[in-house]
């Protein structure tokens, strides 16, 4: 009886023995190392006896660039992975049309590039792109900018007749109708910032004749009739003025009107050169006389007051020398 006893003790002890064994011979859940994660197969597993293996694979945004990624369980500790990885390059973005791309920052995973259209384009979406583990993520496009249409002109017409908005470095010609004329560009042209490069022109125009009268100042041939007396011995001719009219017809250029009717006054100067010279001579006579007589007149008041201080000092000096003091003679 007593050795049955001592069996079933001993069987009891080899199973709690062999128990504990089993639980200290296992390794703890694997950590994964820098840009690696466990695979899906060795994420399910719980428990991590002796001599188990896990697989480890690079996480996103990362490619395998050598290395198995094989961990074994040995004396309940696991190998070093020898995985590296590295980043994922997305390469050069795809090109929209008329669109560019700054890639400073590179094309690796994690990098930023930025996206800018050519002149006369507007970016449409988003601005910058992004090298993601899937590749680059951001959408984006290069839209040509637009004028807002013309606008009519009054007594004119322009030449776009299309339903869309003109587009970047497209030109509107504009015309005036008869009788009118244009006072501004005759085109425009839509420019990269969706303006034109000038305001719409404008016609304008007499739609009656008009009539400017304007005063020319003519020298008539000199004749003997014609000639007067001055007085001084020269003669003057008379100055005749004759009214011009000039008529502006709807079909004149204004601004050709404007000038002609400038230049008038440098053509009047020229027809009158012989009148104008003579009244000159006549004032310049008149003015050298009076000149002359006031100088006349001092030269001889100053030579009178010298002659008498002269005579009252000669008298003087030679009474002194007969002895006496005579009358001096008083100027």
């Amino acid at each position: 009886m007593e050795v049955l006893l001592d069996t079933r003790r001993q069987r009891k002890l080899l199973i709690l023995y062999l128990f504990i064994g089993n639980v200290a011979a296992q390794c703890s859940k694997p950590d994964a190392g820098e840009n690696m994660v466990l695979t899906e197969e060795s994420l399910l597993k719980n428990d991590f006896p002796e001599g188990s293996e896990v697989t480890l694979e690079c996480s996103n945004g990362y490619e395998k660039e050598s290395g198995s990624g094989i961990m074994n369980c040995i004396d309940n500790k696991w190998t070093e992975p020898d995985l590296n990885c590295k980043k994922k390059d997305c390469g050069f973005p795809k090109a929209e049309p008329h669109m560019e791309f700054n890639t400073s920052q590179g094309t690796l995973f994690g990098s930023v590039v930025k996206v800018t259209c050519e002149e006369g384009y507007r970016i449409s979406g988003s601005s910058y792109k992004h090298c993601l583990p899937k590749g680059w993520f951001g959408r984006a496009s290069c839209n040509i900018v637009t004028c807002s249409k013309p606008t009519e002109v009054e007594n004119g017409e322009h030449s776009w007749s299309s339903d869309n908005k003109p587009e970047y470095k497209q030109t509107i010609h504009f015309t005036c109708k008869p009788g009118y004329t244009m006072l501004g560009n005759q085109s425009i042209q839509c420019t990269k910032n969706g303006k034109y490069d000038s305001e719409p022109p404008q016609c304008i125009g007499l739609t009656t004749e008009g009539k400017i009268t304007t005063n020319i100042i003519t020298t008539a041939p000199t004749t003997t009739e014609q000639e007067t007396s001055t007085g001084n011995g020269l003669t003057a001719t008379p100055t005749f003025h004759k009214a011009t009219t000039v008529t502006a017809r709807p079909s004149t250029n204004i601004s050709t009107l404007k000038q002609d009717y400038r230049k008038r006054p440098s053509e009047e100067n020229n027809t009158t050169p012989s009148t104008s010279k003579k009244e000159q001579n006549i004032e310049t006579l008149n003015i050298n006389k009076d000149k002359g007589y006031t100088a006349v007149i001092i030269s001889v008041v100053v030579v009178t007051i010298v002659l008498c201080l002269v005579a009252f000092f000669l008298n003087k000096f030679l009474m002194r020398k007969k002895g006496s003091v005579g009358n001096e003679p008083i100027c």
